[in-house]
């Protein structure tokens, strides 16, 4: 089966943020990351590593407010340019699922290319602040990301003491979940995965 390059570039400049995001789900796990706020890069990295897709994301936002415009627009790209790079969807497995532990925190995350944008987010996190990340806005990033790539995505940090490790395993499992849902299925080759015909 050939497969076309399932590659995106997405720009967005506001009075708030300018973003550049280019990816490939095809990608080797690559990134090149300059957000303004360390933590967010690391957890923007896992995306990348898990879900073996490159990704660059260069970003100039209004950081002296804080970060939240910066994280959401970074979501709101990076769900732009998946769901460019998707296409028709044909051939796609639709659905992805993972469970990532790290040490004593345990996440799972499940997603849906149904073509309709859902978010359920359960997370309790044991501390307001990340290094500069204010962990609030991690439901902001995939907000962001699942209305504009039009997935259901399901995130339950399930268990966990430590903060970064409840964020790491939601990243972590998100990019692994992404990988299996975006890995083209054989036997679905032409083929879109709904009995609707359409995604």
């Amino acid at each position: 089966m050939t497969i076309e390059a399932r590659t995106a570039t997405v720009s967005r400049d506001t009075a708030e943020t300018k973003i550049t995001v280019t990816l490939n789900l095809d990608g080797t796990g690559q990134s090149k990351l300059a957000t303004g706020i360390g933590f967010f890069d690391h957890m923007l990295d896992q995306i990348a590593r898990h879900g073996l897709i490159d990704l660059d994301v260069q970003c100039k936002g209004d950081l002296h407010i804080d970060g939240h415009h910066t994280v959401e627009d970074v979501g709101i790209c990076i769900g732009q340019a998946v769901r460019q790079a998707v296409g028709d969807k044909k051939g796609l497995t639709r659905y992805g699922h993972s469970y990532v532990p790290l040490d004593e925190a345990l996440s799972r995350v499940v997603v849906d290319f149904s073509g309709r944008p859902g978010l359920a987010l359960n997370a309790q996190f044991t501390a307001g602040i990340i290094g500069q990340l204010d962990t609030q806005l991690i439901h902001e990033f995939f907000q962001g990301f699942v209305n504009h790539a039009h997935v259901t995505l399901h995130i339950d940090n399930l268990k966990g003491i430590n903060a970064h490790h409840q964020a790491e395993t939601i990243f972590k499992a998100f990019g692994r979940a992404l990988r299996m849902a975006l890995t083209p299925d054989p036997r679905m080759a032409g083929t879109v995965p709904s009995t609707k015909g359409v995604l």
